[in-house]
């Protein structure tokens, strides 16, 4: 999912208000079956199109599992991610899910008791309200969800003692397996990182610098033209440097050099690039080296 309609890194669930509620009676010793999904009549915008049939609860696009009528989706697989292990691990939640409700049926407990146990103890994982909101990340907080927004917080949960001892359980990962993909998630975001800053320097020493020097050098004559040419032009150069320097210092161990290219050499590169960005606006666009926002976006127009 693109950036303006991604989930947040917070995990939750999104039933609808209506299953919401129907969740809250079992846990109060309701029936089992007393929730009936309704319909509605959406129209088409149309005229000449008659009405479809429609679920009544909204899909809540903010969330990472909504309910979508007639299936959960999982929305927060990354966009260069395969899917394939998203869907391992929600097939291992279910089955972990499964298995636990079996060994409650198996001990003498109803079905009914046994779902309403289940319930109440992962009541806090449905959210029916907006997960973009400020407020969300302090109630999550509060109901004990981790709230792991980079990738080197959430790359050493995957082997934690819990995970491994279903994943042994379930026969779906050994513990020296699941130890084996951790090592490889550590390696395949430190070495995206390093090619990324390692990319953005290449191409401002070879492109952007000669071309704002270039650019510079065309109001020696009228520097009252100039505007805030030469402060932009020189931060790029000291911020270039900067994050040359962030480069030098990496740690030798994985999970070391993985934190400090997360909390030290993006935020450098961010820098940069908000100086880049400025440069944009203000450089001859035949000067420029490479293709410009303008270009990228409405470049079928031209």
């Amino acid at each position: 999912l693109g950036a303006q309609e991604a989930p947040p890194a917070i995990i939750s669930l999104y039933p609808g208000t209506g299953f919401e509620a129907h969740v809250d009676s079992i846990i109060a010793g309701g029936d089992l079956l007393a929730y009936k999904a309704e319909k509605k009549l959406q129209t088409t915008g149309c005229t000449n199109a008659m009405a479809v049939e429609a679920p009544t609860e909204d899909r809540n696009r903010t969330a990472p599992f909504p309910f979508c009528g007639n299936r959960f989706e999982f929305r927060a697989v990354g966009s260069s991610q395969n899917c394939s292990f998203p869907i391992m691990v929600c097939n291992t939640i279910m089955a972990a899910g499964m298995s636990k409700l079996a060994d409650l049926l198996e001990g003498g407990t109803s079905l009914r008791d046994a779902v309403a146990q289940l319930y109440k103890q992962n009541r806090h994982v449905i959210f029916t309200g907006n997960g973009y909101s400020a407020e969300w990340p302090a109630e999550a907080a509060k109901r004990g969800l981790p709230n792991l927004n980079t990738t080197p917080k959430a790359i050493p949960t995957f082997n934690s003692e819990k995970n491994k001892a279903i994943f042994s359980k379930l026969k779906i990962l050994a513990a020296d397996e699941t130890d084996a993909r951790v090592e490889i998630m550590y390696e395949s975001y430190n070495t995206t990182v390093l090619i990324e800053a390692r990319t953005m320097i290449n191409m401002l020493e070879t492109g952007i610098i000669p071309a704002c020097a270039k650019d510079l050098k065309k109001y020696e004559s009228c520097k009252d033209l100039a505007g805030s040419r030469t402060e932009v032009y020189s931060s790029i150069a000291k911020q270039t440097q900067k994050l040359k320097d962030v480069m030098a210092k990496l740690p030798s161990d994985m999970v070391a050099e993985a934190n400090y290219l997360c909390d030290t050499v993006l935020p450098a590169m961010n820098t940069l690039r908000e100086e880049v960005d400025k440069a944009e606006t203000l450089m001859d666009a035949d000067l420029y080296p490479y293709p410009n926002y303008e270009s990228l976006i409405y470049s079928h127009h031209f």
